[in-house]
C-alpha cells in the first residue's frame, strides 16, 4: 500500500498499473515531487477538477486551439484537448535527458552535413547508400543549399519515451519544420491560469528561456547581412495541421506571418510584398516542408512555396531556420544506424538510445522482421501521408501473409520497430485519475555555440487504455510538462534586456492580408446587411396584412421579395427570369403564396451562393486567413459567429421563430466582432482597407435595396410601405420622422437618404467617409495626386451631391420606369464597385515588381511562461 499520498485520489488509479509508471519508482514508492503534487490536487478535490478541467476545454474553445485534421469527413478543425494532469520529470533527471538530447542535435547536424557533403558515412559503410538516395526527403538540388554559420541543423524536436526498463527511448526526430512547441507554451498559459494553487506550491522551469534562446538564434543567423534583420515566419496556410501554432508563435515572436503567395524572388534577394513597397527578408522561419518550398527546383506544382527561393539562399542572401535538404533526417531507417554513426563523427557512445530499428534493405534484418511481425510495428522509411504505422500484434494470419508479400516487393521502402511498453502517467479522464501511455516532444535550439533545450516540452498521451497511438492526428490528449526543481525558479533577469527587434518596430501589412481584411470589411456588412433586409420581410409576412385575394401577397411585399433576390444574384428567385425587368416572366406563383420555402433557402442554405450562410461561411474563411491580427476576445466572439452559422445550417432549423431568433443572434454577434476591432485595431493601413471594405459594401447594398424597391411607380400606398421598410432597413425611419416631421415622401427620403452628411447610412456620408479612408492609403505616385480608387469614389460623390431629387421621381407613364433614378443609381453602383478592382491593382496585386523597389534596394545600399 503506497503510504503519504492521496489515497483517495490514487486508489484506483494504482491498481490500474500494468507497466512502468511515472509516479511510482524502482522501489514501488510514490516518488517525493509526484506526491507534492497530489497531496496539492487532493486539496483542490475531484469534484472541483472535474470544473477547472471544463474551464480548460472553455479556455482552449475561446483561444481557437485546434489542431486541423486531413482525412476527416467532418470539420477539419479538430480542437485542443488539454490534460489537467501534467507531465512531471525532477530536474535530476532531466540533466541527463538534457544531455543526451544536444548530443543527438549534434550527431544528427553532423550527419547533415556529411550526406550533402563528403559522405563519409556512406564511403565507410555505417549508412547504406540506398537509405539516403532512395529516400524523398534527400533532395540533390540541396546538396550546396548551406547556412553561413557552421552548424547546419538549428531547429528540431525529438520524441521521447521511457521504456519498460525505466530508462528514455529516442522514438522519433522532427526536422524540416518541427512543431508543437507554441502548443506548449499555450498549454501552459492555460493550465497557470486554471490552476494556480499548482504553480505556487511546486516548483519547475519556465518555457521562455527557450523563445529568447530562438530569438536571439534568429537574430544571430539574420545580422549577417543586416545588424537588424527583417524576419518572417512561412506557413502553408489555414488548411495545415499546425496552423494556429503558425498564428500563435509569429504573434508571441513577433514576426510577420506569411504565405508564399506573400514573398518573390528579385535579383537575388526575398522580397516581402506589402501594400507599400517590397521588403527585403533576412530570414524565413520555415513551416512549409522541404520538397513544396521551391517550385522551380523541387516540386513544380507546389502552390505555397516561392520561385527561386534555393538560389537566393546559394548567394547567402537569405537564412532559412532550418534549410531545405534536412528532411533526409527524418528518415525512420537512421535510426538503426545511429549508434555506428555515433562512435564514427563523435567516438562516443549514445546517452540516449533510439527504439530498437530494423531496416529491411538488408538481408538479416529483413528475415528478422518477417519472423516476428506480431512483435513489430512496420513503418515506411519515407513519411508520406496515408500511410499509417501497422502494428503486427493486431493483424490475423492472412494479413501477416499480405503484410509479408508487400513489404518483399520493395524491402528498402520499409522499417519495423519494436513495440515496447511505454511508461504510463495520471491522466483526468471522464472524471477518473486512470493510467495511459504517454510520449514527450522536446524542442532545440543553436544559439550562442550550443543546442539549448526547452525545459519542457509537449507530452501527449493516449486517451484510450492501451492504446500506443498517441498523435493528435489520431486524437490524444496533450499534457503541460513540468521539469520540477526544489527550489523557486528564478525569473529570466535577461528578459527585459533583449533589443527590440526592426520586426517589433515595423508593422508590415501584407498585400493577402490586406486584401483579406479588405473582404472581412465586406463580408461582415454583406451578412448583416442581408441580415437587415430579411428581418423586415419576415417581420412584414407576420403582420396581419390586407390581402385583396386568398393566398395573394400584398403588392409592396412582391416588391421587396423581387428586391432580396436581386439584393442577393440569388436567381430565379422571387424575379423568374433576371432579364425581365418587370417581372412579366414570373416565376411560379406559388413562390410568392409561400415565401418561406425560398427565404430560408437564402438563410440556411450554405450551398446557395449569396445566402446568409453562404456569406457568414465566406466571412469566417476569410478572418481565418488573418488569424494573427485578432486578439482573445476578438476569437471568442469568432466563436459565437462560427456557433451562429452551425444553427442556421442546422437541418432541424425550419420553424420561422427559431430562425428569426437565430438571425438575432448572429446580428449581436456580427455587430461584436465588428465594434471589437475597431476599438482594438491599430490605425493603419489595414484598418483603412477594411473600413474602406465595410463602406464599399455598404454603399452597395443601399444602392441595389433602393433601386430595385423604386425602380418602378407604384401606387401611393404602396410606395409609402416600401419607403418606410427602406428606411428602417438603413436605420433611419426614427432619423426622418424626426427632420422632416411629415408624411412620408419620396422626394424627402432621397434627400435624406442620399444627400444628408450626418447621418452615418446615408449615400454621402457614406462616400465622404471611403474617400477619407482611401486618402490615407500608400501613394504610388504623387502625394498630392489621387489615385484611381479616390477618383472613382470622387466622381460617384460628385453625382451624389448634385442630384435633383426632383428629377430622379420622375416617371414614364408608359413604362413605369424611373429612368433618371435608374441610371443615376447604375452609375454610382458602378463606380462604386471599381474601387475593389482599383485597390486590386494598386494593393492585391504584385505580379510585376512594385513601384518602391527601387528605394527600397537604394536604402539597402546606403512571467508565468
Amino acid at each position: 500500500m503506497i503510504q503519504g499520498i492521496s489515497l483517495g485520489l490514487l486508489n484506483e488509479y494504482k491498481e490500474s498499473i500494468n507497466s512502468y509508471d511515472e509516479v511510482i519508482d524502482n522501489n514501488g514508492q510514490v516518488k517525493p515531487y509526484w506526491q507534492k503534487f497530489f497531496d496539492t490536487l487532493e486539496s483542490i478535490g475531484l469534484k472541483e477538477l472535474k470544473f477547472r478541467n471544463q474551464e480548460i476545454i472553455k479556455k482552449l474553445k475561446e483561444n481557437g486551439v485546434t489542431y486541423n485534421v486531413y482525412d476527416t469527413n467532418n470539420d477539419s478543425n479538430r480542437q485542443w484537448k488539454l490534460d489537467p494532469i501534467p507531465f512531471l520529470i525532477h530536474k535530476t533527471e532531466w540533466v541527463d535527458i538534457e544531455k543526451g538530447l544536444k548530443q543527438r542535435a549534434k550527431l544528427l547536424d553532423l550527419i547533415l552535413k556529411d550526406i550533402y557533403g563528403p559522405q563519409e558515412l556512406i564511403k565507410n559503410n555505417i549508412i547504406p547508400a540506398e537509405l539516403v538516395f532512395d529516400n524523398n526527403g534527400m533532395l540533390l538540388p540541396c546538396y550546396d543549399i548551406k547556412q553561413k554559420g557552421a552548424t547546419q541543423l538549428l531547429n528540431l524536436a525529438c520524441d521521447l519515451a521511457r521504456g519498460p526498463d525505466g530508462k528514455m527511448w529516442l522514438i522519433d526526430t522532427r526536422t524540416q519544420s518541427p512543431s508543437g512547441s507554441g502548443y506548449a507554451l499555450e498549454n501552459r498559459i492555460v493550465m497557470s491560469k486554471v490552476l494556480p494553487e499548482l504553480n505556487k506550491k511546486i516548483n519547475r522551469k519556465r518555457l521562455s528561456p527557450y523563445f529568447n534562446n530562438l530569438q536571439n538564434a534568429v537574430d544571430a543567423i539574420g545580422s549577417v547581412n543586416n545588424e537588424n534583420p527583417n524576419v518572417v515566419f512561412l506557413t502553408p496556410g489555414p488548411g495545415n495541421e499546425s496552423y494556429f501554432e503558425h498564428v500563435y508563435l509569429s504573434s508571441h515572436l513577433g514576426y510577420t506571418l506569411v504565405q508564399g503567395t506573400d514573398l518573390v524572388v528579385r535579383d537575388g534577394y526575398v522580397w516581402l510584398k506589402s501594400i507599400d513597397q517590397l521588403e527585403r527578408i533576412d530570414v524565413i522561419i520555415k513551416r512549409v516542408d522541404d520538397i513544396w518550398c521551391d517550385p522551380l527546383e523541387l516540386k513544380r506544382d507546389s502552390l505555397i512555396g516561392i520561385p527561386g527561393l534555393l538560389e537566393v539562399i546559394r548567394l547567402g542572401n537569405v537564412a532559412v531556420l532550418n534549410n531545405p535538404g534536412t528532411a533526409a533526417l527524418e528518415n525512420y531507417g537512421l535510426l538503426a544506424f545511429m549508434h555506428n554513426a555515433c562512435k564514427f563523427l563523435l567516438n562516443e557512445p549514445l546517452l540516449i538510445n533510439s527504439v530498437a530499428t530494423w531496416w529491411c534493405g538488408q538481408k538479416k534484418e529483413l528475415d528478422f522482421v518477417l519472423n516476428n511481425i506480431p512483435k513489430l510495428i512496420v513503418k515506411k522509411t519515407n513519411r508520406k501521408l496515408g500511410f499509417r504505422s501497422i502494428y503486427g500484434r493486431l493483424l490475423n494470419e492472412e494479413q501477416i501473409e499480405a503484410l509479408k508479400k508487400t513489404i518483399l516487393l520493395s524491402p528498402k521502402d520499409y522499417v519495423a520497430q519494436e513495440e515496447v511498453s511505454l511508461s504510463t502517467t495520471p491522466s483526468f479522464i471522464d472524471g477518473k485519475l486512470v493510467p495511459r501511455y504517454a510520449a514527450l516532444r522536446a524542442f532545440l535550439i543553436f544559439e550562442g555555440n550550443e543546442y539549448k533545450v526547452m525545459p519542457g516540452g509537449l507530452t501527449r498521451s493516449a486517451y484510450i487504455k492501451g492504446k500506443f497511438e498517441i498523435s493528435n492526428h489520431l486524437g490524444g490528449l496533450s499534457k503541460d510538462t513540468w521539469i520540477i526543481t526544489d527550489s523557486p525558479v528564478e525569473y529570466n533577469k535577461n528578459n527585459g534586456e533583449q533589443k527590440i527587434s526592426n520586426n517589433q518596430l515595423r508593422n508590415t501589412l501584407t498585400s493577402r492580408n490586406a486584401e483579406n481584411l479588405f473582404w472581412v470589411g465586406r463580408m461582415c456588412e454583406r451578412s448583416m446587411a442581408l441580415r437587415s433586409f430579411l428581418k423586415i420581410i419576415l417581420s412584414r409576412l407576420n403582420e396581419n396584412v390586407y390581402r385583396s385575394k386568398e393566398n395573394e401577397q400584398p403588392e409592396f411585399l412582391i416588391v421587396l421579395l423581387r428586391t432580396v433576390t436581386h439584393l442577393t444574384q440569388t436567381y430565379p428567385g422571387f424575379v423568374g427570369d433576371p432579364n425581365d425587368e418587370k417581372g412579366l416572366i414570373s416565376p411560379d406563383d406559388s413562390i410568392f403564396e409561400n415565401p418561406i420555402n425560398e427565404l430560408l433557402r437564402l438563410i440556411c442554405d450554405p450551398r446557395l451562393m449569396g445566402s446568409v450562410s453562404y456569406n457568414v461561411q465566406a466571412l469566417l474563411n476569410t478572418i481565418n486567413q488573418v488569424s494573427e491580427k485578432w486578439n482573445h476576445d476578438t476569437r471568442r466572439i469568432i466563436n459565437l459567429v462560427e456557433e451562429s452559422l452551425f444553427a442556421l445550417k442546422n437541418p432541424a432549423t425550419t420553424n420561422v421563430n427559431t430562425v428569426n431568433h437565430a438571425l438575432d443572434k448572429l446580428h449581436i454577434r456580427l455587430f461584436s466582432f465588428y465594434g471589437n476591432i475597431y476599438e482594438t485595431l491599430p490605425r493603419d493601413n489595414g484598418f483603412y482597407l477594411l473600413e474602406s471594405g465595410k463602406n464599399v459594401e455598404r454603399i452597395l447594398s443601399l444602392i441595389a435595396a433602393f433601386q430595385y424597391t423604386f425602380k418602378y411607380k407604384n401606387d401611393d400606398d404602396v410606395e409609402a410601405l416600401l419607403m418606410e421598410a427602406i428606411l428602417e432597413n438603413h436605420n433611419l425611419l426614427a432619423q426622418y420622422r424626426n427632420i422632416y416631421k411629415s408624411h412620408l415622401n419620396l422626394k424627402a427620403v432621397i434627400n435624406m437618404v442620399f444627400l444628408e452628411t450626418n447621418l452615418p447610412y446615408t449615400l454621402s456620408f457614406l462616400l465622404d467617409t471611403l474617400a477619407n479612408f482611401l486618402s490615407k492609403l500608400p501613394k504610388s505616385m504623387d502625394p498630392n495626386q489621387l489615385s484611381i480608387a479616390e477618383k472613382s469614389v470622387l466622381e460617384a460623390n460628385t453625382i451624389v451631391k448634385l442630384i435633383d431629387a426632383e428629377s430622379l421621381v420622375q416617371f414614364d407613364k408608359d413604362t413605369l420606369i424611373r429612368t433618371k433614378l435608374d441610371e443615376t443609381l447604375s452609375k454610382v453602383y458602378e463606380l462604386t464597385a471599381n474601387v475593389s478592382t482599383n485597390l486590386t491593382s494598386l494593393y492585391f496585386n504584385h505580379s510585376v515588381i512594385q513601384h518602391s523597389l527601387l528605394d527600397t534596394l537604394d536604402n539597402i545600399n546606403s512571467d508565468e511562461i
